[in-house]
């Protein structure tokens, strides 16, 4: 069972939250500046020296999600368990469902597109060079 009080439960589900949500922003953007670098280099080069901004930038967007249940958009609360704490994934109103969609969408699916296509992207281009250098 979870030991400790509310307060506790709530900042451990939001610095797991905002913590999750940087690392797959984080490897979202690497991956889509490698895919630019790799599949267009003219539009990659305009991402050099700007890192940090990138980096700023998933914070930021991080920071809002994980933000938003304590704004009472979605809720932060024991896991069914009991023995950590999470979000609340049992939507009690139609904001907490909008939250929850909200995340799915925004902080999963998009991410794990953009991961996917820069890597399918990334891999054609090595196909492409590789079948190139073959034939002169």
């Amino acid at each position: 069972r979870w030991l400790f009080d509310q307060a506790v439960c709530t900042l451990y589900a939001f610095c797991g939250v905002l913590f999750g949500l940087c690392s797959l922003g984080s490897l979202t953007v690497l991956s889509t500046v490698c895919c630019l670098k790799v599949c267009y280099p003219a539009y990659g080069r305009c991402w050099d020296g700007h890192a940090a901004v990138l980096l700023l930038a998933v914070w930021a967007y991080a920071l809002a999600f994980a933000a938003a249940p304590l704004a009472q958009w979605g809720s932060y609360g024991p896991e069914p368990y009991g023995t950590a704490c999470c979000i609340t994934w049992e939507a009690s109103s139609r904001e907490a469902t909008l939250y929850i969609l909200a995340l799915f969408v925004f902080c999963y699916l998009v991410p794990c597109l953009l991961l996917v296509v820069s890597h399918a992207l990334m891999l054609r281009r090595v196909r492409l060079s590789r079948r190139a250098l073959r034939q002169h």
